[in-house]
């Protein structure tokens, strides 16, 4: 039952889905107004540029808001007298999400809320806020306070949105609201997804707020929101400035405290939560942040310290969430699809479980068969439990019924790694591709001298030298020298070296846990493709004569043909702990958490940048808070099914210190660094790539050009010279936290990128922006497709290759397809491994793609920019059907050709579940 609940166990978010809403009047779009309705003239748009803008608008399926009537303006411009100022009405209408699904004690809190509102007045109540300052109190004008009318009547309304109107009387020398407070009275939390004020002469304000407002009696304060229109520090209207700090003061918070659901407080803290030293020594590690071990900050929760270590954050535990601000908890149909995916994850895990519990079997696959058989008949015939001895069980009837209802839940969906050619993973050329077009596309280098060299300390681990020597590599060049290959740029390599052994001394003492040091050399050849020709395996000198590296070639006979099997197979399992500990977690999830947080706590919701990065931040506290909780923590998910075990967080933290840069987390600069490609100003991004056919290289450049574009556009628009940039206090600020506070064990190094220029400022957030989205796509929803198939990914192998003189080698030799099966994970750990990058991969319905937004024609009042977010959409459809065009050249063998995958990681848009593809706004998952 620990196990189920260690999987089961997540929050129920009261949040509903997030779905794209309205589109703006056609006449207002294009400036044209009613008669009697805007004091503003008719622009007039050429037909063309309609056309196309119309198209862009029906590409991002925007559908249509609810108009205002017209008699609030009618009569208000009756009532004018010139020279005075008179009293006359505008109308609010206001947008409230409902929730699907509420639970018993949500009904009775919502009706109860209903019954109040009606006959004692506890309601929801709006009160504008003036751009401009009284002259006598020195005071932002107000309207006087007016309820949300008709609550109590639509509370039944099944809805996924109710609207309500609200009618204030304002003076006409009033001015332009640019903010509203909200004050709910009820007892229960709402959320408020935007507010239109019409029958002010300069047309519909717009408040897109996408918020839960919580009730009174826990959070007494008022909610401010601020109108579409942007800001910068210095542009703020007198009458919202006073507003505007404070509200930025309350998302900061004062650093005391436990962190409750409901609060929006948003503030850093060290990962000092992974481990549970009061439930025994077995689960204390060590806390990642500080001198000793730096890392990224994470989300302070405020909770209370071990009893047996202060310095440790007391753990929770599901069902019980951790903290995060309201507004970042997923909503609700992304919550559901979370925990459909973990019950499918208990499902799986838990039978495999009972049957090794309750039986003396082993519980390995004992043939590759035995995989297959998850695919089509699913768990309970691979792990024999239709016998009628294990159907009699309780627990295990409930499951027959799962199973026998039809719904799939214990079946597991074919990996795509098999939809085309099932013994592809057998095959190098396989093998080799996926080093450019997988899961990890981001840790093949261009191999600039050979032998390999190492950067670590001799003293610490021994002598150093590389155990590939030319012998190894000349049969396989296509007739070149070792020297001609390098200069040719012929060669490439995957090095685990220096980042595997300084901790295989410890993960080699873990108990079913084997690994070495692996490094893999490529040949690029005559027709562009890559070829394995040889793999290093290092292990720690055990003294000074001992023999701790060995090189394995391709075979030339059967046994060599499983030792190369198994050499590739530790190269996988290297390189999927480096790809989900380094590549995946370090650098989209917890190197961007800082930046997240500095920009609740600096930027203003009104000011264009934080505008701009809202959609590249959404889910991404949640997720990461949910990692923390289930998959890095002592005895998680990582720890459980990968080769590192308990040292996997601290591998993580020694990329950090020794290898990330966030001047180098540019695509085309990680390019460059690895030796993928050089600079090159005639190429069209600036840069040459080495290996041509280099699927996730030729199509990322492509969303990074775009990215970077939309990016330059937007940032110039606000800060035409150097001096707006190193001015705007809330920017620096924002910056200046992300690297002195969220990064503060790094702070101090010399290759942090300035902050003085647009330049400056368009390359930090087209980095963030990238990282967010196309990175972490890229890495993130390929796990399933290419490791639910475990020889081809194993995440953890068992056992070492046995040498001639070992006791193992002669049970390899008897039988080698059992020694390769019995050095994969067991039933238990692929089975769990397999649901769990289930669910990392599904994409949910409310998933936001790339050139998406919510409200996509108001989230700013900047209608300049949204015309520029048009063109970047426009061209983000481009290359996905540029991405179309070249997964089907038959001359890109890495992505086309008989029962090869196409690359579609990098495809923009995406269907709901496992696609292999999609690019989403944020790291959502």
């Amino acid at each position: 039952m620990a196990l189920t609940k260690e999987i089961m166990g997540g929050r129920l978010i009261d949040g509903p889905s997030f779905v794209r809403t309205s589109k703006m009047f056609m006449n207002q779009r294009l400036g044209m107004v009613k008669k009697n309705q805007f004091l503003v003239r008719p622009v007039l748009v050429p037909l063309q540029q309609i056309r196309r803008q119309e198209q862009v608008r029906r590409a991002v399926k925007v559908p249509p808001v609810a108009v205002i009537s017209e008699e609030i303006m009618k009569a208000n411009s009756n009532t004018s007298l010139p020279g005075k100022a008179v009293k006359f009405k505008v109308r609010a209408l206001v947008t409230v999400r409902n929730k699907h699904k509420e639970d018993l004690k949500e009904t009775i809190v919502k009706r109860l809320d209903a019954l109040t509102d009606n006959i004692i007045g506890r309601n929801v109540v709006l009160e504008l806020i003036s751009t401009e300052v009284d002259p006598k109190s020195k005071e932002p004008k107000r309207s006087k306070g007016a309820a949300l009318r008709d609550w109590s009547k639509k509370s039944k309304i099944k809805a996924e949105r109710v609207h309500y109107t609200a009618e204030f009387t304002v003076d006409s020398d009033f001015g332009v609201p640019g903010a509203i407070t909200v004050s709910n009275k009820h007892q229960q939390e709402f959320f408020l997804e935007t507010i239109t004020i019409d029958g002010f002469a300069c047309g519909p304000v717009h408040f897109p707020c996408n918020s839960w407002v919580q009730s009174k009696k826990d959070h007494p304060a008022e909610r401010v929101f601020f109108s579409n229109k942007p800001y910068l520090p210095s542009e703020t209207p007198a009458g919202l400035k006073a507003l505007r700090d404070k509200e930025l003061s309350n998302l900061r918070g004062d650093g005391k405290g436990v962190r409750k659901k409901s609060d929006r407080i948003y503030d850093f803290d060290v990962y000092n939560d992974l481990g549970n030293p009061d439930k025994g020594n077995h689960l204390v590690r060590p806390g990642l942040g500080g001198k000793a071990i730096p890392y990224p900050r994470r989300c302070r929760t405020g909770r209370l310290p071990m009893d047996s270590d202060i310095n440790a954050e007391s753990r929770v535990e599901k069902p019980t969430p951790l903290y995060v601000p309201r507004d970042e908890q997923f909503e609700e149909s992304k919550q559901i699809t979370f925990s459909n995916g973990r019950l499918r994850a208990v499902l799986h895990t838990l039978i495999p479980a009972i049957k090794a519990s309750i039986s003396a079997d082993n519980q390995d696959f004992g043939s590759f068969s035995d995989i297959g058989v998850l695919y089509k008949e699913g768990l309970l015939l691979k792990v024999g439990l239709q016998d009628e001895i294990w159907k009699n069980l309780p627990l295990l009837k409930a499951v027959n019924k799962i199973q026998e209802s039809g719904e799939g839940q214990l079946k597991y969906d074919t990996p795509k790694i098999l939809s085309r050619d099932k013994l592809a993973w057998l095959r190098d050329d396989e093998f080799a591709r996926e080093t450019v077009s997988g899961i990890n596309p981001v840790s093949i280098e261009r191999l600039r001298v050979f032998p390999p060299r190492s950067s670590l300390d001799p003293e610490i681990y021994g002598p150093l030298e590389s155990a590939l020597k030319e012998e190894h590599i000349l049969g396989h060049l296509n007739g070149l020298s070792v020297s001609q290959a390098l200069e040719e740029n012929k060669l490439f390599m995957i090095d685990y070296h220096d980042i595997y052994l300084p901790f295989l001394d410890r993960i080699n003492a873990l108990d079913g846990r084997k690994a070495y040091a692996t490094r893999t050399i490529f040949f690029s050849t005559p027709l562009g493709t890559l070829k394995p020709i040889a793999i290093e395996l290092s292990l720690p000198p055990a003294g000074p004569n001992s023999r701790s590296k060995r090189v394995v070639t391709p075979p030339v006979d059967a046994t060599g043909s499983w030792i190369w099997q198994l050499a590739k197979a530790h190269v996988c399992s290297n390189d999927a702990s480096v790809h989900q500990l380094v590549h995946h977690w370090l650098r989209t999830h917890a190197s961007l958490e800082p930046f997240i947080l500095a920009a609740h706590r600096q930027l203003s919701a009104m000011h264009p940048i934080f505008k701009l990065l809202d959609p590249h931040m959404r889910y991404t506290l949640e997720i990461n808070a949910l990692a923390r909780q289930n998959l890095i923590n002592a005895d998680g998910v990582i720890e459980s099914c990968f080769t590192p075990g308990q040292y996997s967080m601290e591998i993580s933290a020694a990329a950090y210190r020794n290898f990330w840069r966030f001047d180098k987390e540019s695509l085309p600069a990680d390019l460059i660094r690895r030796g993928m490609a050089v600079p090159d100003p005639t190429q069209p991004h600036g840069l040459k790539l080495l290996l041509e056919d280099y699927p996730y290289a030729q199509d990322g450049l492509l969303i990074w050009s775009a990215i970077e574009n939309w990016v330059r556009t937007y940032v110039e628009h606000y800060y035409p010279d150097s001096s707006t940039v190193c001015n705007d206090k809330e920017l620096q600020a924002w910056y200046s936290e992300s690297v002195n506070v969220g990064h503060f064990d790094l702070r101090d190094a010399d290759w942090w990128p300035k902050l003085a220029t647009s330049e400056d400022l368009t390359w930090i957030l087209t980095v963030l922006i990238w990282l967010a989205s196309a990175q972490h796509a890229a890495l993130n929803f390929g796990q399933y497709p290419y490791g639910g198939y475990v020889p081809n990914r194993p995440t953890l192998m068992r056992r070492l290759i046995p040498e001639e003189n070992d006791p193992e080698y002669a049970n390899f030799l008897a039988d080698p397809q059992k020694y390769f099966l019995l050095a994969l994970p067991n039933v238990l750990q692929g089975t769990k491994l397999m649901a769990v990058i289930d669910t990392l991969s599904t994409h949910s319905p409310d998933e936001e793609y790339i050139g998406e937004r919510q409200q996509p024609s108001i989230w700013t009042g900047d209608t300049e920019m949204i015309e520029a977010f048009y063109d970047f959409s426009a061209e983000i459809q481009q290359i996905e059907q540029e991405i179309n065009r070249r997964n089907g050249d038959p001359s890109l063998r890495h992505r086309c050709g008989a029962g090869v995958l196409p690359y579609e990681l990098l495809a923009p848009s995406s269907g709901p579940g496992v696609t292999c593809r999609g690019v989403p706004n944020s790291v959502t998952i």
